[in-house]
């Protein structure tokens, strides 16, 4: 027994090193289309000043990638499914890189560009929706140890959360020097990621994509009929926790610039501060996790709690330094939740629906990232104390659906999770 223990061992730390270029590249879609986004977020009053719109009209920017994404990426999850991951991955990178470009054209060239940035940013919601979902699904296939899929997820998540650390300086930054010079870099991101992609991850040995929509079907319906429960509320709970990020990211940028007057790169280092705490909570709890599906689920409970205790505390006072140390703790709650969602699906479907599973988790997560500026833009014209009311709600439902919907089984092997399929 000890002797297969030690094989299991020496295999799996084989598997991490033959696959270590492999999950470097798969790590730069999110990283990158984190930056896509979320680079905006600090400079959304400069634009309502450049291009002449409301604060609800800069809201859309974010918003509408996010919608779009939110409609395809269970189709992209099928795709992934049938035909292979890098056979969606591949032409939605280009497609990203194109919506980027044409958002950066319009914004040099045109008088009225706000439209055209509109349909940048839907091209760019359309790339999205067929790159970002399927790193997860690719990271489980790559692997055969849960332990090396927990690990690696911590990675892809860490990443995630790096992008947003970096994205408010780097997109004050390039802003400081035009300010839709952040449209124009993701292009370039794009390509780069794009050459990874292709020439650094390899096809699993057996990774068959055979599967036809008559049995897609079937298999959902199977696996929402026995695990219906927990699968909705790790759904619910991304996109909860999305919702709260973007939206006080959003309120952050807004009350920076109009209240405390910090604008440009010193703004994007201040709202580095709280995602820094997130990327780096994200980091160690993929590394905690490991397979023990009970980890995963006390770490997501106690994350949400966190935030919404974190989100509550702003009531206190409003003073500078004490938001930044509260947004602070807000960010390492979700970020220690994050890396737990994705485990959690990710080690508890069978490899052939595993796209199209985490392609409707993914929908949700951008549902929140959607629906988190408006909703915040609309309350910050009545009573501060309202979003604050919203989110510490929000917090508390996820972390109810937490600890009464995810019930792991004695044993905290997360294979014993695992839907059965035909």
């Amino acid at each position: 027994m000890e002797l297969n223990e030690h094989d299991s061992r020496l295999k799996s730390g084989s598997d991490v090193r033959k696959n270590k270029w492999a999950i470097v590249s798969i790590a730069s879609i999110p990283l990158i289309m984190t930056l896509g986004n979320s680079m905006l977020i600090p400079i959304l009053p400069l634009m309502e000043k450049k291009l002449d719109i409301t604060k609800l009209q800069s809201s859309y920017i974010i918003t509408v990638y996010s919608v779009v994404a939110i409609l395809l990426i269970p189709i992209a999850g099928f795709l992934s499914d049938k035909f292979g991951r890098k056979m969606v991955m591949i032409p939605s990178l280009i497609i990203t890189g194109i919506g980027g470009a044409v958002a950066g054209w319009a914004s040099w060239q045109m008088e009225a560009a706000f439209m055209w940035i509109i349909i940048g940013r839907v091209l760019q919601g359309i790339g999205a929706a067929g790159a970002f979902p399927i790193v997860l699904p690719l990271v489980g296939d790559l692997f055969k140890s849960e332990k090396d899929v927990s690990s690696s997820l911590g990675i892809i998540e860490t990443s995630n959360t790096f992008g947003k650390v970096l994205s408010p300086v780097l997109g004050s930054v390039l802003a400081g020097f035009i300010w839709f010079l952040p449209f124009f870099a993701i292009p370039i991101f794009s390509l780069i990621s794009l050459l990874l992609i292709i020439f650094l991850v390899k096809k699993p040995k057996d990774d068959k994509h055979e599967l036809s929509f008559g049995r897609f079907v079937k298999n959902t319906k199977e696996i929402f009929t026995e695990h219906w429960k927990w699968l909705i509320a790790v759904f619910i709970i991304g996109a909860i926790l999305m919702f709260i990020l973007f939206g006080l990211l959003f309120y952050l940028s807004s009350i920076l610039e109009d209240k405390y007057h910090y604008d440009g790169v010193k703004k994007g280092f201040l709202l580095a501060i709280p995602l820094a705490a997130l990327c780096i909570a994200s980091f160690t709890a993929g590394k905690i996790i490991k397979d023990s599906l009970i980890k995963m689920k006390w770490i997501t409970f106690s994350g949400t709690v966190l935030a919404g205790a974190a989100v509550a505390a702003t009531m206190i006072s409003d003073q500078f330094i004490y938001l930044i140390i509260v947004f602070l703790f807000c960010g390492i709650g979700i970020g220690a939740a994050l890396p737990c969602l994705d485990a959690i699906l990710t080690q508890s479907i069978e490899k052939e629906m595993r796209g199209t599973i985490t392609s409707i988790f993914s929908s949700m997560r951008f549902a929140g990232v959607a629906a988190g500026p408006p909703i915040i833009a609309l309350l910050m014209k009545g009573k501060i104390t309202d979003m604050i009311f919203l989110l510490t709600g929000l917090s508390i439902i996820a972390a109810l659906l937490a600890f009464k919907a995810i019930k792991p089984e004695d044993d905290p092997k997360a294979i014993d999770m695992k839907p059965i399929v035909e």
